[in-house]
């Protein structure tokens, strides 16, 4: 992108990140499943930056100073200690940070702008005495370079990474020259000991930068920023993700990785043309009204809690959002893609995620919130029931005129609903049968004498059967063999058998009883009468050759 001199957000934007914002109380809009919460009471004005301390409190920066607690869910009266600074435009009270080793020598660390001449940016340690500090415990960790007039772009976010030491995110004071030179820390992300000494393997070179850092900028890790004024690292796996805030094209989310060199002010978002020389950022969002557009990015936070809260679909994920726009989305690294999460938010800035798995968010606007949101149990739904159709045609063969039999309910007990014939032509209408089940199915008429002309249990228990393949028992009959006269075949004369228990006829067959349709591969293949009477109906199927299965 050409270079551009003027720094500050476009005209109808804010361009001071601490402006704060006067809305009405209302809550965010968040996706099917979660609730929000206000954790504390209102904090006061221009809160800036929040971190969890190891033991569950959070901290709470004010530009003006103050470092508010709120503990057990209750913001605690008095402030854990109030530094001086300027709070002009975006300086102030900006970062929060704690020791890796907080159990053990209480070491809080933050990021302000100090009041006295020259005016400049600076990272000091206190220590805790419960909820206060120490009288007294300040110890300078980093004087940073002097800062112009221009009161904007001072960076401010602060944290431990897994290899023990404390990156620090600078601006570049609204000079674009600032990010493309080893001689200033400005623009740039540091690197120091928890002491403020400088490790012997932080890098030497970047590339598009001629030359080494020397003395002091010996913290330089990464260059070409413009205001990086959040940044997330990973638990466990200590990945760095940069939010650097654009100018009046880009929002970036950058790959923190040591030695890069993001580009500020060559490129802005995308480099194009592209070059080697500037990582360009994993994902970026233009200016603009909406929900996918901005003028500042904020927060940022991984998912990656003890306690998992949120629904798996979160786990290893980004949260960031928008100053202006008041919006949350959720970042994937591993896709590079994103997708909503709440809107609504009156002046976001900044997201964390709780040990307990809950996200909880700061914004400016109502005198200073911290929000909760956590996800809801979401009972599981009952599934619409999807009714089984059986299709097939009942016809009988002594009827004149073989057609669809009539319409019929039927009742049916055990984990089912009533089944209704509706439409003439055959089809049974199922609801909530489970495949497999069994049931009892008594028709709306009763067995039928011989020639009578009703449907009778015998048509409907070898409907269902036959289509859907279940487990029917008729009332007052039970199943014992299909092989009536015991010969070893299933044939004509045991299916005449069969029917004519079902129609309340004398077999004439010894050894009739109960009778099992058995799941065997046989074929019926008559299932008229081969013996002296025709006066009954027998039954035809859609396919009369295949067999009554199980």
């Amino acid at each position: 992108m050409k270079r551009q001199t003027h720094s500050y957000l476009p005209s109808g934007l804010i361009a001071a990140v601490f402006l704060l914002a006067i809305a009405p109380l209302h809550a965010a809009t968040l996706p099917s499943g979660f609730v929000e919460i206000q954790h504390g009471q209102n904090v006061g004005n221009g809160p800036t930056a929040m971190e969890f301390a190891p033991d569950g409190r959070l901290f709470v920066c004010l530009q003006g100073g103050a470092l508010r607690v709120i503990s057990g869910g209750n913001l605690l009266p008095d402030p854990f200690v109030t530094v001086p600074t300027v709070a002009d435009g975006e300086r102030g009270l900006l970062g929060i940070t704690f020791d890796p080793n907080f159990a053990t020598n209480q070491f809080v660390y933050v990021y302000y702008t100090v009041t006295t001449n020259p005016i400049h940016n600076r990272v000091s340690r206190f220590t805790a005495d419960g909820d206060v500090a120490v009288p007294g415990s300040e110890v300078i960790i980093l004087e940073l370079d002097n800062l112009s007039s221009a009161t904007n772009h001072n960076g401010g976010a602060i944290h431990f990474g897994a290899d023990g030491k404390l990156y620090v995110a600078v601006g570049e004071n609204a000079d674009p020259n600032h990010s493309q030179t080893l001689d200033t820390r400005l623009g740039k992300m540091l690197r120091v000991n928890s002491d403020g000494t400088i490790p012997p393997d932080n890098p030497t070179s970047f590339s598009g930068i001629v030359g080494s850092p020397t003395g002091l900028n010996r913290a330089i890790w990464a260059v070409g920023l413009r205001n990086p004024f959040t940044f997330g690292i990973q638990p466990g796996s200590g990945r760095i993700l940069i939010n650097d805030v654009g100018q009046s094209t880009w929002e970036e989310i950058n790959d923190g990785i040591a030695g890069s060199n993001y580009g500020w002010d060559i490129c802005e978002g995308f480099c194009s043309p592209p070059n080697s020389n500037y990582r360009d950022p994993l994902v970026q969002y233009g200016h603009g009204p909406g929900n996918t557009t901005g003028c500042a990015i904020v927060g940022g936070a991984f998912y990656n809690p003890t306690t998992h809260q949120f629904p798996p679909f979160y786990t290893g994920k980004y949260f960031y959002g928008d100053l202006c726009n008041g919006w949350i989305r959720v970042f994937d690294p591993s896709t590079n893609t994103t997708t909503a999460f709440a809107t609504g938010i009156s002046a976001l800035v900044d997201v964390k995620v709780g040990q307990e798995g809950s996200l909880y968010y700061l914004a400016q606007g109502n005198g200073g919130q911290v929000w909760k949101v956590s996800s809801i149990a979401t009972p599981t739904p009952s599934p619409t029931p999807s009714p089984f159709i059986i299709s097939g045609t009942v016809s009988y063969c002594s009827n004149p005129f073989p057609g669809p039999v009539p319409d019929v309910t039927l009742t049916l007990s055990g984990s089912a609903t009533a089944s209704t014939m509706t439409d003439g032509s055959g089809n049974y209408f199922f609801s909530s049968l489970a495949s497999g089940g069994t049931y009892t199915v008594a028709p709306s008429k009763p067995n039928r004498l011989p020639a009578s002309g009703g449907i009778t249990t015998v048509d409907v228990i070898a409907v269902q059967r036959h289509f859907l393949n279940l487990t029917l028992i008729p009332v007052g009959c039970r199943r014992t063999a299909a092989d009536v006269n015991t010969d070893t075949l299933i044939n004509t004369i045991d299916a005449v058998a069969i029917q004519r228990f079902f129609l309340g006829l004398s077999t004439g067959i010894a050894n009739v009883g109960k009778y099992l349709f058995n799941p065997i591969n046989r074929t019926y293949t008559n299932l008229v009468s081969n013996q002296s009477s025709q006066n009954y109906d027998s039954l035809i199927l859609g396919d009369v050759a295949s067999p009554f299965a199980e």
